[in-house]
């Protein structure tokens, strides 16, 4: 069941980034393998164009740029609206990406932080899927709360929640 309720802010800020959703524009270039003015050319990634598939108009829970500056360096987002989990809980599922260049900075940490303010606000528990070789991605998700170990999925990426 969707939560029409908790909607998320179009824009989230954080200390260093701008984490602006996804227009119409930005997506049609994305799933065209276009460069935009503003984006890091190595931006859009694979997995920006696989995100672009679950785009929909007017959807605050549907994938935004990690913006540095004037820069997009990567995207974060939500595969769809929350749905209620077996306990009841409103849930939602996360991912992530930056470019190569843009490793090392702590960037997908502060993104994830703040989005994760913004899911708090509303009630909704965040989980993430990851490659179990995956080290960086596994840190970023135990520095953001990510304590829950929910096994593999049938890809064989550890599933991760974080508890509201």
């Amino acid at each position: 069941m969707s939560h029409p309720r908790s909607a998320l802010p179009v824009m989230v800020t954080t200390e260093r980034l701008r984490l602006p959703l996804w227009t119409a524009d930005d997506v049609a270039a994305i799933r065209a393998g276009a460069s935009r003015e503003g984006w890091h050319p190595a931006y859009p990634r694979r997995d920006d164009a696989d995100a672009a598939t679950l785009w929909r108009e007017g959807d605050t829970w549907a994938p935004r740029h990690i913006v540095r500056g004037v820069t997009a360096l990567g995207s974060i987002g939500f595969f769809g609206p929350p749905e209620e989990a077996a306990d009841g809980v409103p849930e939602v599922e996360v991912g992530y990406g930056l470019v190569d260049e843009a490793h090392g900075y702590g960037f997908a940490t502060e993104a994830l932080t703040g989005l994760l303010v913004e899911t708090d606000t509303v009630g909704v528990r965040v989980r993430a899927s990851v490659e179990p070789t995956n080290k960086a991605s596994i840190r970023v998700l135990a520095k953001c709360g990510f304590t829950e170990l929910r096994g593999a999925n049938e890809d064989g990426e550890l599933v991760m929640a974080r508890p509201l």
